[in-house]
């Protein structure tokens, strides 16, 4: 209908107050004035990283990258000045021609107000090098002339060590017994010692058993090279606006749930990636791809199973349809990649994978996590240490059955639906979970950028509706009833079975169509109960 909103923009009827206003105000940004917003956001969040970090390489990054989130933050303003003044000049002009300012200029949801223009994509690229590619490459560079541990993080040497063991045959997973003295390498925490990736995660430190330069066989370089292709990829997949493509494309490149990650550990963003290429794939209806996305993420690390658990609630057929296969299809995928992938490796040491992958990562291995960021969970296990394993298992069942809850009661069915519930359920999990980092939180962030990338794809590729099946009513008496004797019951009630004539045994007729208007059944169609007294 012209002139309508498209669907997946804010109209302001949902809230009132500061949040409605703020919501409407956002709302009524154009994309440059919105890129100013979040590069300026961005360049405030690396002055605070560069101030407050208690780790120096999160301090080094916030120092290098606030210069260019704020060329872009100033560059996108006058962007958006330019343009309102373009749009300002075109208006009177039209006005002084004795027409209405949008004759001419029709506007739709994948309008020019929403195309990757040459401003936009430009600043977007002075972004990404300068806050992305350059901290990440100068990290490198000064960790090899180093030689230390200063300009990288744990995660990626584990990675290489991981990688290396790999090419040689080795098992990546050290069995380390209860009180066992524990030897790493020079400069290293013990920690170090404990793999908590999945064995996938290996294929990004195989470059480093090689010869090439130490600056080419940084883990951190396969990262970075990885996730760009993988999200292009994604990104080329979707067909709807333009809008939400651009966000989730800035998130997982330039804005800091990216930026920051790529160039001090990145192993997180593979991960997140796959997950992406996995959740557009079910929106285009390719549940057997999708399957193979999210199997390599699971195979990689375990934050990706949640996701990858329920991927099957969303699975659609070409035609649109859910049904047994579009689910049995996503299994198929993940489940394929998994065996091969994870299940030889865990079975020649599972003692030593469970130590690595399960134990370690919930802060139960006896040895302190570098995740100990100072989140709820986290402090409640530090003020009460004696209810560490109590509280952890309390917090995973309470979970579980709070998930369950809501998966009975408003079980998603669409992708959008899955990445917005996913996004809720990891925030709460980061939050409450006693070994944990605030950088862990660019999950949730991203999915519900995603959400909202993939709501607009319906708009595009819309969900068909389900068909009802309608059966011809049976005519009173079909069953041996006089037609006096029926008697007609509202939906949702249970009724209670007469007793035939005749024969002594309960009778009970049921109808897809209404008797009368209103009287819809359980499964939302309607029901017709028959009694004989």
């Amino acid at each position: 209908m012209p002139g309508a909103p498209p669907v997946w923009a804010y109209d302001g009827a949902m809230s009132t107050g500061l949040l409605g206003r703020g919501a409407r105000a956002m709302a009524s940004w154009s994309p440059v004035e919105r890129d100013a917003v979040l590069y300026a956001a961005s360049a405030l969040f690396a002055i605070g990283t560069a101030q407050l970090a208690s780790i120096s390489l999160y301090q080094q990054w916030g120092r290098l990258a606030v210069g260019p989130y704020a060329v872009g933050a100033v560059a996108s303003a006058l962007a958006a000045r330019r343009a309102r003044g373009r749009k300002e000049r075109a208006a009177a002009s039209a006005e002084a021609a004795g027409r209405a300012p949008s004759d001419g200029a029709p506007v739709t949801q994948t309008g020019a107000a929403w195309h990757w223009t040459t401003p936009r994509a430009v600043i977007f690229l002075v972004v990404l090098l300068g806050a992305t590619l350059m901290p990440l490459s100068l990290e490198v560079l000064w960790r090899t002339d180093s030689g230390g541990t200063a300009h990288v993080q744990p995660e990626t040497a584990v990675v290489e060590r991981s990688g290396e063991a790999f090419v040689r045959g080795k098992d990546p997973y050290t069995f380390i017994k209860p009180h066992q003295h524990i030897t790493a390498p020079p400069g290293e925490p013990a920690y170090d010692v404990y793999n908590p990736y999945l064995p996938l995660m290996s294929l990004f430190g195989i470059p480093r058993s090689t010869h090439a330069s130490p600056r080419l066989t940084d883990a951190r370089v396969a990262f970075s090279v990885f996730t760009i292709l993988v999200v292009v990829v994604a990104m080329a997949l979707c067909r709807g606006p333009t809008g939400p493509r651009v966000l989730a494309l800035q998130s997982m490149t330039v804005l800091p749930t990216a930026a920051l990650p790529l160039a001090t550990g990145g192993d997180d963003l593979p991960v997140a990636a796959l997950l992406l290429l996995g959740l557009v794939l079910l929106q285009r209806r390719r549940p057997l791809w999708a399957g193979v996305a999210l199997g390599v993420a699971a195979s990689m690390k375990i934050t990706a199973w949640p996701l990858a658990a329920l991927a099957f609630l969303v699975a659609r057929d070409r035609d649109g349809h859910r049904g047994r296969r579009p689910s049995l299809a996503v299994a198929a995928g993940i489940v394929g990649v998994m065996i091969p992938a994870v299940l030889p490796t865990a079975a020649e040491n599972l003692s030593a994978f469970i130590e690595n992958v399960v134990r370690f990562p919930l802060g139960l291995a006896g040895v302190q996590s570098p995740a100990a960021s100072p989140l709820v969970g986290h402090l409640v296990v530090s003020l009460f240490p004696g209810i560490h394993r109590a509280f952890t298992v309390t917090v995973a069942a309470v979970g579980v059955l709070a998930l369950a809850y809501v998966l009975v009661r408003r079980r998603p069915t669409t992708p959008a639906a899955l990445s917005r519930l996913m996004a809720w359920v990891m925030t709460v999990a980061i939050l409450l979970a006693p070994a944990t980092r605030v950088g862990y939180l660019l999950y949730p962030v991203d999915l519900f950028v995603w959400a909202w990338l993939l709501r607009s794809e319906e708009t595009v590729d819309p969900v068909p509706e389900e068909p009802v099946r309608v059966a011809p009513r049976l005519p009173v008496g079909a069953v041996g009833l006089d037609e006096g004797d029926a008697l007609d019951r509202s939906s949702g009630d249970r009724g209670v079975a007469g007793v035939g004539a005749g024969q002594g045994k309960p009778v009970l007729t049921s109808s897809l169509v209404a008797s009368r208007p209103g009287a819809t059944g359980r499964d939302g169609c309607a029901q017709s109960w028959s009694e004989t007294a």
